[in-house]
């Protein structure tokens, strides 16, 4: 027996209704058609430095985030380049000057990240009690 087969037949004798197998086969819900990682650990941290509006150099955004390391904020920053979230300028000077700004759709991000740092903050609480719950079992 599969593991989807298993999952099916329990399903099935509790009496509920099975998960499609084709649930995530919609090319809007894909895993390669989706922007982001909901979740992603440093985009929400940079989207905060960058939502005043100002261009910051990475020098700058290394200052609020010095435990990221250099390799792993370069990265984030080309990813969130390549989805779209911001611009990456770089100033034809010697040595180069390179500045990062968000786009609109960058901005966009800001509201949905307000919204989940307000549930984080109301139920903060009750997450570290569930950890707390989970390491003792």
């Amino acid at each position: 027996m599969t593991d989807a087969t298993a999952g099916a037949a329990a399903v099935a004798s509790a009496g509920q209704e099975p998960l499609a197998p084709d649930l995530f086969d919609d090319p809007a819900c894909a895993d390669h058609a989706q922007p982001f990682r909901v979740g992603d650990k440093w985009t929400g941290m940079v989207l905060r430095c960058l939502e005043d509006g100002r261009p910051r150099r990475f020098s700058e955004l290394r200052v609020p985030l010095h435990w990221i390391t250099p390799k792993v904020l370069t990265e984030t920053l080309r990813a969130m380049e390549r989805n779209g979230f911001l611009t990456r300028t770089v100033h034809d000077e010697n040595p180069p000057r390179v500045e990062y700004a968000l786009t609109a759709l960058g901005h966009s991000l800001i509201g949905p990240l307000d919204t989940a740092c307000d549930w984080a903050r109301a139920h903060v609480p009750e997450v570290t009690a569930a950890r707390v719950a989970y390491e003792r079992r």
